[in-house]
Order: C-alpha cells, then sequence, then structure tokens
C-alpha cells in the first residue's frame, strides 16, 4: 500500500461521490421540470409531480445525512484520541483554542511534532489545510470514513 502523504491522504467512495450523488443530482433535477412542465401545461398532475420533487428532494438530504452523521461521530472521537495523545505526550490537556477542524489536522502529525504543532496551530490559528502542510512526519490515518 502506498504511503499516506499530504498528496494523497483525501478518501473518495466512488459509489457514494461519482455515482450516488450526480444520480440524485440528475433525478431532482428531472422532477423539477416534470413540475414545471405539469404546472404550465395545465393537465393535471401537478400533486404527483410536487411529491415526486419531494420525494427526490428528500433522498438527496437524507443521502447527504447519511455521510454527514457518521463524520461528525468519528470527529468526536478523533477529537478525544487526539487528547488523550497529547495528554500521555505533555501531561497537559489540548488548548481550548483548537477548533475541531484544527484537532483533525493534528491527527496527521507524529508524536514528536505534536506538542509544538498544536501550539503553533492555536496562537496562529492555521487551518487545517495549513496544519497538514506543516507535518513533516506525517502519520497516516487509513479509518476516516
Amino acid at each position: 500500500m502506498e504511503e499516506q502523504g499530504y498528496k494523497n491522504h483525501t478518501k473518495l467512495v466512488p459509489l457514494f461521490h461519482f455515482f450516488a450523488l450526480p444520480a440524485m443530482a440528475l433525478v431532482f433535477l428531472a422532477s423539477l421540470v416534470n413540475l414545471y412542465l405539469r404546472f404550465t401545461e395545465r393537465t393535471g398532475g401537478r400533486f404527483s409531480a410536487l411529491l415526486i420533487t419531494l420525494i427526490s428532494l428528500i433522498a438527496i438530504v437524507h443521502t447527504l445525512l447519511s455521510r454527514v452523521f457518521p463524520l461528525k461521530a468519528q470527529d468526536r472521537a478523533i477529537r478525544a484520541e487526539e487528547g488523550l495523545r497529547y495528554f500521555i505526550l505533555t501531561g497537559k490537556r489540548l488548548d481550548p483554542r483548537l477548533k475541531m477542524s484544527q484537532v483533525i489536522g493534528l491527527r496527521f502529525a507524529s508524536d514528536d511534532e505534536l506538542p509544538a504543532l498544536a501550539r503553533r496551530a492555536a496562537d496562529e490559528n492555521l487551518s487545517l489545510d495549513q496544519i497538514k502542510q506543516a507535518v513533516k512526519n506525517w502519520r497516516p490515518d487509513r479509518d476516516r470514513l
């Protein structure tokens, strides 16, 4: 398996990113076209067209939330893991000024560079991307959903 680093750490799920999302978008757009045609033709079928549009919108929201909810739970686990790792390394708690996105970025830092990078991230309000770019010894995370 290729060694993970800044350039190759993102994870795409082909079935989700390249099939489900585009398919949902197409279904929603088609439902809007159908809705528009039903309302301009004045031939009836408005209720069913409206219902199809609503169902397609619900499907999109459900699909997005089915990805967001597990990521939020995983973020909480990352905060706990990184807080514990930082405490083991320094005997102190993580700086409360650190945002969740910063803690997520810090998980890629090796044990040797974590304390200094965490301090710098809090002091300079580094972004997630800036933190990941500052990591010298990448600690891979292959479990992110």
